[in-house]
């Protein structure tokens, strides 16, 4: 599954090897709940199955991870302290879990991948925001 992360694009086969090594496969059921918006920022998360909708305090759905290989828990990956967002599965969801200290841990001691590893998490950010403006100015319906 991880060959598909949007993340990894890119990374050598010794980095990718170590990145696996990080994963703990979690399954959750229908309207599980797998982080809380507030709550401490301890993992991310890369869909193997399932649905998952992000949605803040409002309700508003802000995303929809239902794409082998999508990522999300954001906040983890740059530093926040907490989500910003409820992440719920809408059906039964297979996710791969990464704990923030271990992958800090391995993208210091892989310097280079590391550049690559953060120049992809802001392609992806830039283009779900893109996503998310076109959504409120009516272009889209949520995905």
């Amino acid at each position: 599954m991880l060959d598909q992360s949007e993340l990894l694009m890119g990374m050598g086969k010794l980095f990718f090897r170590s990145f696996n090594d990080l994963a703990v496969k979690t399954t959750h059921r229908k309207g599980g709940t797998v982080f809380w918006e507030g709550a401490p920022a301890l993992y991310y998360y890369t869909m193997v199955s399932g649905r998952v909708s992000l949605f803040i305090k409002t309700g508003f759905n802000v995303y929809s991870i239902d794409t082998p290989g999508e990522v999300f828990g954001w906040s983890t990956l740059v530093d926040r302290p907490t989500y910003s967002a409820t992440a719920e599965c809408v059906e039964p969801t297979t996710l791969l879990r990464f704990d923030k200290n271990d992958l800090v841990k391995m993208l210091e001691e892989h310097p280079q991948c590391s550049i690559t590893f953060y120049k992809n998490i802001a392609k992806t950010l830039g283009n779900r925001l893109l996503t998310c403006y076109n959504f409120i100015s009516g272009e889209l319906s949520p995905t």
